[in-house]
């Protein structure tokens, strides 16, 4: 099966290229800008034209759509652009497949909710209650999908970390590294997501959607939720990557959200149930504990 995938220089994208490797699939790996040491097709997934025509040039029969406006904060002022990447191209994508049959897989957020007091984990079915601009164009962006039809597997993700880019992972162990003090807020839960676990769950449809050979309509159409498993918060998860790292020197010490002012009010509570994954797919997720220490462990070996 021929593979494009978007947002190939991000987090997710690397981890993609990564599980390629050992895969018998052909990926095409886009994205609009280049990255040093790796191979990168250009292409902007908001241009239908280039989108379609790279479709067929490649005879593409599955899109990966690992690309966002991911800026929580300045998506309350760059709502346009926002709106265009997360609400727009995802319709583009799942147009561009509908018309050959394929399969759209799309990453969406746990910042759809939030806007309700939850304290039980989010299931799929659940009613979207975004808080911000970046919630409630990820959420248009499902809406477009399922509007669109076809076969699609949308599937959303929390707190994503990773051995690329920028991440709260990286940015703790430099802080936790370099200041005498920090404070984190704890009023905020959830579950941290590796994303190599999140890539290895996309490696899992792909190989379901290849086994089932859909015609017309693939069978496990729909919305899943995958992070690891546990849930903590901000605080317990800094408090966690410091003591894996062994920075015992900074003391780190818990404050409420509106100590750290934002144009955004953040989901309290945005842990996901992800029963419908594990059951549909077979699939076993880690524990975030034991995934963090995986991707220190290649952090501090690289």
């Amino acid at each position: 099966m021929n593979i494009l995938v978007t947002g190939a220089n991000g987090q997710l994208g690397r981890e993609m290229r990564i599980i390629s490797q050992g895969s018998r699939h052909r990926f095409l790996f886009t994205d609009v800008v280049e990255a040093e040491g790796v191979e990168t097709t250009l292409l902007d997934m908001t241009d239908t034209t280039a989108v379609r025509t790279a479709v067929h040039a490649n005879d593409i029969q599955c899109i990966v759509n690992c690309a966002a406006y991911t800026n929580v904060d300045k998506a309350e002022s760059d709502g346009a652009l926002c709106r265009k990447l997360n609400a727009e191209a995802p319709k583009i994508l799942a147009e561009a497949m509908q018309a050959v049959g394929g399969l759209l897989i799309h990453i969406s957020t746990d910042y759809v909710f939030g806007g309700d007091p939850y304290n039980t984990p989010c299931r799929e079915d659940q009613k979207g209650t975004p808080t911000g601009v970046y919630g409630r164009t990820k959420l248009e962006g499902e809406q477009h999908i399922e509007a669109v039809g076809g076969k699609y597997v949308i599937l959303r993700t929390a707190w994503l970390y990773s051995e690329f880019g920028r991440n709260f992972v990286k940015t703790m162990l430099n802080l936790t590294a370099t200041k005498p003090s920090l404070k984190v807020v704890f009023d905020q839960a959830g579950t941290p997501t590796y994303a190599y676990d999140l890539a290895r769950a996309i490696e899992t449809v792909l190989e379901d959607y290849t086994a089932e050979c859909p015609t017309e309509r693939y069978s496990k159409t729909g919305i899943y939720h995958f992070s690891n498993e546990g849930v903590c918060s901000w605080y317990d998860f800094t408090k966690k990557i410091a003591e894996i790292a062994s920075h015992t020197s900074c003391d780190i010490q818990p404050c409420h959200s509106n100590e750290f002012p934002s144009p955004v009010v953040r989901p309290a509570y945005s842990v996901l149930d992800k029963t419908k994954i594990k059951e549909t797919f077979g699939i076993r997720i880690p524990y975030w504990t034991d995934s963090l220490k995986i991707c220190m462990n290649n952090l501090k070996n690289n």
